[in-house]
């Protein structure tokens, strides 16, 4: 098995991948493993890449949570998934989740829930409150905050 490249240039285009974006080590080894490197050759490469700070889990982690939760509303139990499925540690997914102020979770919750609610044109209330709740708990939100919030909802 021949590498397509060698471990230098390798390291040169994780440098780049790794400068555009936050990744975690699961793509860094992934990527690494596209392009043939051996087991020896990409744990060499994972160790420059963290010595340069170009990959450093904690900053993605933390990363991953502040947009997923900006950009697409995501609540931290779907953001929590997500990071344990790239295999991110437990202490930096608590870390991460730290960069989400309460207020700001609250408040993103609360628009999401208005406009979902707003937008189920439904008129059987029991089949608009299942819509509802499927929708947030897609999301990643608590289930006790969903199932408040809809009744909430339904008592306007």
């Amino acid at each position: 098995m021949n590498s397509i490249c060698t471990p230098k240039e390798a390291l040169q285009k994780l440098e780049h991948f790794c400068a555009y974006q936050e990744r975690c080590h699961a793509e860094v080894v992934s990527k690494l493993y596209s392009l043939k490197m051996t087991s020896d050759e990409i744990d060499s490469i994972v160790v420059q890449l963290i010595e340069g700070n170009f990959l450093n889990e904690t900053r993605f982690a933390c990363s991953f949570a502040r947009g997923k939760h900006r950009m697409k509303s995501w609540g931290k139990i779907r953001i929590t998934n997500e990071l344990k499925a790239r295999q991110i540690s437990s202490t930096n997914i608590t870390l991460a989740l730290k960069e989400i102020s309460p207020e700001e979770y609250e408040n993103t919750f609360e628009n999401l829930a208005e406009r979902c609610w707003n937008s189920i044109p439904e008129k059987n209330i029991l089949k608009k409150r299942k819509k509802f709740c499927d929708y947030l708990l897609r999301r990643g939100y608590e289930s006790h905050f969903v199932y408040e919030k809809a009744k909430e909802m339904e008592e306007k």
